[in-house]
């Protein structure tokens, strides 16, 4: 047997990737300072992985911000906008540009669209493909990593995106073509590539092909065969290792065995039932390679199950055929739980049953010499504190609370209807809110300066009091209310100064969660979060953001939103417990958003704003088991949404998802008014709710808040016309993608003042046509 991992997360044991990356940025540190840090995590990461005894140790996992926009850049698919940055610039600093926008030395270009990673909350940039696309080989980072590996005695296994899934991660950006015609176009550059690693002494390379757990038309898959066919031809010496994750092979398991690679990684977290059907349908020829440590949660692995699962694949195919591995990259994970040592944060009786990339990695080499009959002491040892882990998590009076779950049980249908529909709920609330055409809004949150981040440091260990940090709070939500006014957006945010993270912020005040120092998990780029862990049942013990908007509210005449997560959102930016179905988790959180929801009118917050924009992502990858998962997801919304009265607006917001599929049920969602990310996509996302004729308001964000550079004025104009073109006018908002919080105040201000001079063009323009 033989272990080896997919990936390891890449921000450094305490963020010192995403510091040396903002750092870099911001001019600060030289590249040379940036590229120091990054090479310090790798070997670190490899040192650790080679002291544990993982066998094949993976390279070109690590990234500065993004693996598809690393191969992006090694396959020389660098959009047309960016050739003048590629002439004059150094090759980081156009792989930020791709990624991030540049707006300085006379030039201004957007960043490439950001998208959901399949079903998790990481974010990758989308490859943009023309027709008749060349590539080349302009990048080396893989080979580079490799010899950098080679070097330092790694045992190293290059981790490359399969050609396959890298073109269908990537969108056509005109018409008339399907982007698997490149891959003729794309291969080349993979055999170079192939051929330079087998040149520098290059044993294992691992080809991720995620999409195999997929829906996957004819075509897909007759390409797979083309091209692997083609890789074995032009390598016949190099040991492939094919790596599918998220889901089960189903349907496309007799495609995957027979591709002719020497490894097959399956994932037996997300779909355990497979082994038995993947065991029967292999060749001799192929071994196989278990995914059984979870990549994407943080629970201590189950050894007495996964050693059942060892144990079948070593009785079906003999132990030299089998790798032991996580599900998927260790990228989803935190880094190491020996960083939790405060007792008050992370109580002892759940940390026990937690694990996190480090002690993933051990659980892996601890099952191999298990399963092999190898068992030292350390390993025996660790199996039996493993059991006592898992027994004592079965039994914990942590974990049930009958109040909840007997309110669960008495929830009806009935409690998920608004009283009326949208035609009656629209007029009532135009004669409470009296907002124009085109309001203009923002989506919650404004930028967390370094001052507000150190007031909160500074209370949380004591050096401030509650009446003083309440005070600084006050101070700065007041501050922004005023200069809202001033600026003359319609429906204000109080800012959100008090909270951490969208989710972090509420399941701090929740039941059934519990919380980490250094539990941080990459999101995109260098923004990084920290989920909560939900072990028990959900409820809510007291208003969790009354408080502040209340306050909020007294300060102005004009409506002041009420800002909070929905329920799936929380759900999926959790580690969310595996001993009950995750619909009655969402449930569980519904009821509580919903108390939350309530209050809040009865405080007079007449704009509630639920965020849901994890629905999309909580998709089964399988377009068969979507309307399950729809159906509950949609229906804890409203049940969070439906116990006010016809004149208070429910908003949510949705960003970086394709809705076209989907349309209906974000429909039956009844929110009033649903903001989203658009100006990425140009307005093109906008689309499918104009196919659709969604009946409510809609808010396409007219400008990028994951960018730094700053849209003019004309720039939104332009965009909000096209969004009349698709949506009539009486039905439009308008607004920023996202929220502010990791903006800077400079940008933050020139662009919000350029959105409400924006907005009240379009609407003047609006008005001088119907007259």
């Amino acid at each position: 047997m033989q272990t080896h991992l997919l990936g390891y997360p890449r921000i450094g044991s305490n963020r010192e990737l995403k510091k040396a990356c903002e750092n870099y940025w911001s001019g600060k540190i030289v590249l040379d300072e940036l590229l120091e840090v990054g090479k310090t995590i790798v070997h670190s990461n490899w040192n650790l992985q080679k002291e544990a005894g993982i066998d094949l140790i993976p390279c070109n996992d690590f990234s500065y911000y993004d693996q598809v926009l690393d191969m992006t850049l090694t396959v020389g698919a660098i959009p047309e906008r960016y050739q003048e940055i590629a002439f004059k610039k150094s090759e980081p600093d156009l792989y930020f540009a791709m990624a991030r926008g540049f707006q300085k030395e006379g030039l201004d270009i957007t960043a490439m669209e950001m998208t959901k990673w399949f079903d998790t909350n990481y974010h990758y940039i989308v490859p943009e493909f023309q027709k008749n696309q060349e590539f080349r080989l302009f990048s080396n980072k893989i080979i580079q990593e490799f010899i950098s590996a080679k070097q330092a005695g790694i045992n190293a296994k290059p981790v490359i995106i399969g050609l396959l899934t890298y073109l269908l991660l990537g969108k056509e950006k005109e018409e008339g073509f399907d982007k698997l015609d490149l891959a003729q176009n794309l291969l080349p550059v993979y055999i170079q590539i192939l051929k330079e690693l087998e040149n520098h002494g290059a044993e294992y390379i691992q080809f991720d092909e995620p999409f195999l757990a997929l829906d996957l038309n004819e075509k897909a898959k007759e390409t797979y065969q083309l091209i692997y066919t083609e890789i074995r031809k032009q390598f016949p010496n190099l040991k492939f290792i094919l790596a599918t994750y998220f889901d089960g092979l189903k349907d496309n398991l007799s495609l995957a065995a027979s591709l002719p690679v020497d490894v097959l990684h399956i994932d037996l977290v997300r779909a355990p039932e497979q082994l038995d059907e993947v065991l029967n349908t292999i060749p001799q020829t192929l071994s196989l390679s278990l995914g059984i440590v979870d990549g994407r949660n943080i629970w201590k692995n189950d050894f007495e199950t996964s050693l059942q699962f060892i144990e079948k694949a070593i009785h079906a195919i003999g132990s030299e055929r089998v790798f032991i591995a996580p599900s998927c990259s260790l990228l989803h994970s935190p880094f190491d739980l020996d960083s939790e040592k405060n007792e008050d944060i992370l109580s002892p009786e759940i940390k026990q049953w937690l694990a996190f990339a480090k002690q993933k990695v051990y659980e892996i080499v601890a099952l191999k010499k298990l399963a092999s009959g190898k068992a030292d002491y350390q390993a025996l040892q660790q199996y039996a504190e493993n059991k006592k882990a898992i027994d004592a998590r079965k039994t914990s009076t942590l974990i049930h609370n009958q109040q909840v779950k007997d309110r669960v049980e008495v929830t009806t249908e009935d409690d998920a209807k608004r009283n009326n529909p949208f035609s009656t709920r629209k007029e009532e609330q135009q004669k409470v809110l009296q907002l124009p055409m085109f309001p203009t809004t923002t989506i919650g949150s404004f930028p967390q300066t370094k001052e507000v981040r150190t007031w909160r440091s500074k209370f949380k260990k004591g050096e401030l009091t509650a009446a003083q940090y309440d005070d600084l709070l006050k101070k700065e939500t007041e501050r922004t209310i005023r200069w809202q006014e001033e600026i003359g957006i319609d429906v204000l945010v109080h800012g959100e100064f008090e909270r951490n993270d969208m989710v972090e912020y509420f399941g701090e005040q929740l039941e059934g969660f519990a919380f980490t120092q250094n539990g941080w998990v990459q999101s995109y780029g260098s923004r990084c979060v920290k989920p909560p862990v939900i072990y028990g049942d959900v409820h809510r013990p007291h208003p969790m953001t009354v408080y502040w908007s209340q306050y909020a509210q007294s300060l102005t005449q004009k409506w002041v939103k009420g800002m909070l997560t929905g329920p799936v959102t929380i759900l999926q930016w959790s580690f969310v417990r595996d001993d009950q179905p995750r619909s009655l988790t969402c449930q569980q959180i519904a009821l509580a958003i919903r108390d939350e929801v309530n209050d809040l009118e009865k405080a007079g917050i007449r704009i509630i704003q639920i965020d849901e924009p994890a629905i999309r992502e909580g998709l089964p990858l399988r377009k068969s088991e979507w309307q399950q998962y729809l159906e509950w997801a949609v229906e804890a919304f409203r049940i969070s949404a439906s116990g006010v009265e016809d004149t208070t607006q429910i908003h949510t917001h949705m960003c970086y998802s394709e809705f076209n599929d989907i349309i209906q049920n974000i429909a039956d969602m009844d929110a009033d008014v649903i903001t989203i990310e658009c100006s990425r996509s140009q307005m093109e996302l906008l689309q499918a709710f104009a196919d659709f004729k969604y009946p409510n308001e809609i808010g396409p964000g007219v400008y990028d808040i994951h960018s730094p550079r700053v849209p003019s004025k004309e720039e939104m104009i332009h965009l909000l016309q096209k969004a009349q073109a698709v949506i009539p006018a009486q039905q439009l908002w308008v607004n920023p993608d996202c929220g502010l919080k990791t903006r800077h105040w400079d940008e933050t201000e020139k662009a919000l003042i350029a959105m409400v001079e924006a907005s009240r063009e379009a609407a003047a323009a609006y008005v001088l046509q119907e007259s």
